[in-house]
């Protein structure tokens, strides 16, 4: 089993839980309208600890001490949780989640997206870390990842052809915008850093001997260990600009203590089975980060229907194969909103729309899911990370 993070909000919230420790290694066999119920009050215990007024304090403290806004950009796979494995306060690194870990800045709303949100933090005066992850297993090749049919080589690929869109958008100089692309090795939960150049800083053999995290869970390392890192750091990113180094340094930090303690559990079962039964579209997901449980689809492709005909056909198969009960599955729509009146509206038409569309797709591809189907339309509170079941 994954070690537990050794930081304070990950011991006081669900929000950091470990991916690989789950409830749901125990209820993935229950009845549906039990899985639905334990799914529910997942998203309501995820925000409950979200708005805590310590985890909000530490967001508030963290932001302060390191202004850089940063996103990522990921696979779908509830392994890859970069909040847990760097050790940061929940809610600093901003998602965008999609199966497979596929984007394209070409498509429109993605791209809308992204330039509503740099924009949004270059006014506040904020510079943007973009992480264009990547993620793959040092010890099965079965337990990289399936949208690239588990070829590493294939996903670092896509991560360099997103990097090369992202300076086609923001600038090549990389001075408010610095696009990394950065591998997660889902066994020890490492992160790896490519450079320009083909420089590699793999935390994983970085160091024997992890620095501890302080007091704040931020990993913010001994002196001697810090300055040993930032060296490494900048002659694998030597156009990284200082204080976007400054401001990736203690995710580095955190994420070596996270690995010494992945790597003191006595026994540890990695994932690799699926047996998913949730199939997510829309945004707000953050609290689904639990492997091989939901296939969550982001909007932001012009053609939805074929990553959904994709989850249809892999729900179709886990009960097939009996690896999870055939008695239904759930098909949950959702999308943020950040203010109440006619932007929480539109999040709700969209998230209904969402949902006939999913249903249409998969009656067309699965007719015989339908009836196994189970539909539900929330809207998300963003800055509450509240999710609010829609009316059917």
């Amino acid at each position: 089993m994954t070690a537990p993070s050794t930081s304070s909000s990950a011991s006081a919230s669900p929000l950091l839980a470990s991916p690989n420790a789950s409830p749901a290694d125990t209820t993935h066999q229950t009845p549906i309208a039990r899985r639905i119920d334990w799914l529910v009050d997942l998203a309501q215990r995820h925000g409950e600890a979200f708005r805590g007024p310590e985890t909000w304090l530490e967001r508030q403290r963290y932001r302060a001490q390191h202004p850089s806004a940063i996103a990522g950009l990921m696979c779908m796979d509830g392994r890859v949780n970069l909040a847990l494995a760097t050790q940061l306060p929940a809610g600093i690194i901003t998602p965008f989640r999609n199966l497979g870990g596929m984007f394209n800045l070409g498509w429109p709303y993605l791209s809308q997206l992204l330039s509503d949100y740099v924009s949004t933090q270059t006014q506040s005066g904020r510079r943007v870390l973009l992480l264009i992850t990547y993620h793959w297993s040092r010890g099965e090749r079965k337990r990289g990842c399936a949208g690239f049919h588990y070829r590493r080589d294939d996903s670092l690929a896509h991560a360099w052809a997103i990097h090369a869109q992202v300076s086609q958008l923001f600038g090549h100089a990389h001075q408010s915008v610095y696009p990394l692309v950065c591998g997660f090795e889902t066994d020890e939960e490492a992160l790896l850093l490519h450079g320009p150049a083909g420089e590699i800083l793999d935390l994983a053999a970085f160091s024997e001997t992890p620095p501890p995290t302080s007091e704040t869970g931020a990993g913010t390392g001994s002196a001697p260990d810090a300055l040993a890192l930032e060296a490494q750091l900048v002659r694998t990113l030597p156009g990284l600009p200082r204080p976007v180094r400054a401001d990736l340094l203690p995710l580095l930090l955190g994420n070596l203590a996270h690995i010494a303690a992945v790597r003191a559990q006595p026994a540890r079962e990695l994932a690799i089975e699926h047996r998913e039964w949730v199939i997510c579209l829309g945004r707000g997901f953050d609290f689904l980060h639990t492997p091989n449980l939901a296939l969550i689809i982001g909007p932001y492709s012009p053609d939805l229907a074929q990553p959904i005909r994709t989850a249809a056909s892999i729900i179709h198969s886990n009960m097939h194969a009996g690896r999870i009960p055939a008695d239904g599955f759930l098909l949950l729509t959702s999308m943020p909103y950040e203010q109440h009146g006619v932007e929480r509206a539109g999040a709700a038409l969209r998230s209904r729309f969402l949902a006939h569309f999913a249903t249409q797709v998969i009656a067309e591809a699965h007719p015989e899911l339908v009836p196994l189907m189970h539909r539900r339309c929330a809207v998300l509170d963003w800055p509450a990370r509240r999710l609010e079941l829609l009316p059917d």
